[in-house]
């Protein structure tokens, strides 16, 4: 099993490697800061346990009125989506830029658009980018294999839960500690994605 510190190097290493795929498709996307359509209206923000990680150590780094400001905008995001209503990224600022844009997660990285968004135009991205992208986001999981992929919000909570930080922290898979919740809030299990693509 990979130390947690060696997965975190890894993930910028993933990334880094789709982004340069990428790279020439990108090129006249409409994609600017200040445009957050994929942010309020586009979809799911899917993570992994392990970019949920990164978030956590960003989110503790913050001044103590910010974390708590970020930690009810994420509550606030899983109620609205055990609902089912709409909610916007609790990561959006106000000036429509992204709080943790440095370290943002892939589902956020691999969304481009070659024109600006809006209702009657979604997003427009390649074929191929979407196929890089699902491929990616299967490596991520792998690497990922003692934990979990689902919505954000969902993720971050399971990670403000110290009995299952620790466990996941030192490299323990217990999905039945986890079950009910992840089967109410379609939470999968990284292993089982491994699993299947040996």
């Amino acid at each position: 099993m990979m130390c947690m510190y060696r997965k975190l190097d890894k993930i910028k290493d993933i990334y880094k490697r789709f982004e340069t795929e990428a790279a020439a498709y990108k090129e006249n996307a409409a994609c600017r800061k200040g445009c957050a359509y994929c942010c309020t209206d586009a979809g799911s923000i899917d993570i992994t346990t392990l970019e949920g990680l990164v978030i956590l150590e960003k989110i503790r780094s913050l001044l103590r009125p910010q974390q708590v400001k970020v930690n009810k905008a994420l509550a606030g995001d899983l109620k609205k989506r055990e609902k089912g209503q709409h909610s916007v990224c609790p990561f959006l600022m106000k000036n429509k830029a992204c709080m943790i844009y440095e370290i943002r997660p892939f589902s956020c990285r691999r969304i481009y658009s070659v024109h600006v968004c809006n209702q009657d135009n979604p997003p427009k991205l390649s074929r191929k980018v979407m196929k890089m992208a699902e491929n990616t986001i299967r490596e991520l999981q792998t690497l990922d294999d003692t934990g979990y992929s689902g919505h954000i919000s969902y993720i971050m909570h399971m990670l403000k839960a110290p009995k299952f930080l620790s466990n996941y922290l030192a490299g323990e898979h217990k999905p039945g500690d986890v079950m009910a919740f992840g089967k109410t809030h379609n939470i999968v299990i990284n292993l089982n994605i491994s699993d299947s693509l040996k």
